[in-house]
């Protein structure tokens, strides 16, 4: 069951994308600004530093309780986000690879400057990984290892295409002005998957891919939002 600092943070995040925009022929309002954000979303845990080594982790609780964001100071992911479900998919990149050696790792989530990690078993404690956590993150950085091999950089599904209309080309600038920004802030991530026939094709990442509440928040906020700014839109799939 959700705690009452659960139940808070969730109400945040359908706050942050429920909040009033601008008219349709105006600019996007109704986001808080990046200043705004960095401010509120600060890192609530203290800095774990290990002996003998001059690189430090943070972590960010999430709304997810299975997913933690660590914050390792430094850039993870020079673009986008790569989303690794199980140590199959990790091939590409050796930091997923030592992260899931650890006992307790469900998924990995990287993002431009963080990494979410989503737990195997619910009841265990984040204590119990946490140090194993924090050492594989300063071993890896520290190594000199590229984060993902040179040859599987991730791949940029809001980027502008020929072949986007109107429609679509004012989608993926939502997505990446206003949305992913805001669920990124979470540990997780939204991606532009297609749009067709009025439906919107997205896919939820990261700490979004467990958590039920946070699921359904999401989808309310940005379901909202995209068919407040375009009206053309008529549903959309998850």
């Amino acid at each position: 069951m959700a705690t009452f600092t659960q139940f808070g943070r969730l109400l945040g995040i359908s706050a942050r994308l429920l909040r009033p925009l601008a008219s349709r022929g105006g600019p996007i309002t109704g986001f808080p600004s990046q200043a705004t954000r960095v401010s509120n979303r600060m890192p609530q845990n203290p800095i774990w530093v290990i002996p003998g080594r001059t690189m430090f982790v943070q972590t960010q609780d999430t709304p997810n309780p299975n997913s933690l964001k660590f914050l390792p100071g430094r850039r993870v992911l020079e673009e986008g986000t790569m989303n690794f479900a199980g140590p199959r998919e990790a091939y590409c990149s050796p930091l997923a690879r030592q992260l899931f050696r650890i006992d307790g790792v469900k998924s990995v989530f990287l993002g431009p400057d963080f990494i979410t990690i989503t737990k195997s078993d619910a009841t265990m404690e984040w204590k119990v990984i946490k140090p194993d956590v924090f050492a594989a993150i300063m071993d890896f950085f520290t190594s000199g290892l590229p984060v993902v091999n040179e040859d599987s950089k991730p791949s940029a599904d809001t980027a502008p295409s020929d072949e986007d209309d109107e429609v679509v080309a004012m989608i993926k600038e939502l997505l990446d002005t206003r949305i992913r920004p805001t669920v990124q802030e979470d540990g997780g991530d939204v991606v532009y998957r297609g749009f067709e026939d009025g439906v919107v094709k997205l896919k939820l990442q990261g700490s979004c891919t467990s958590c039920p509440s946070s699921m359904v928040t999401l989808k309310n906020g940005i379901q909202n939002m995209l068919s407040f700014t375009y009206p053309r839109l008529n549903q959309w799939n998850r």
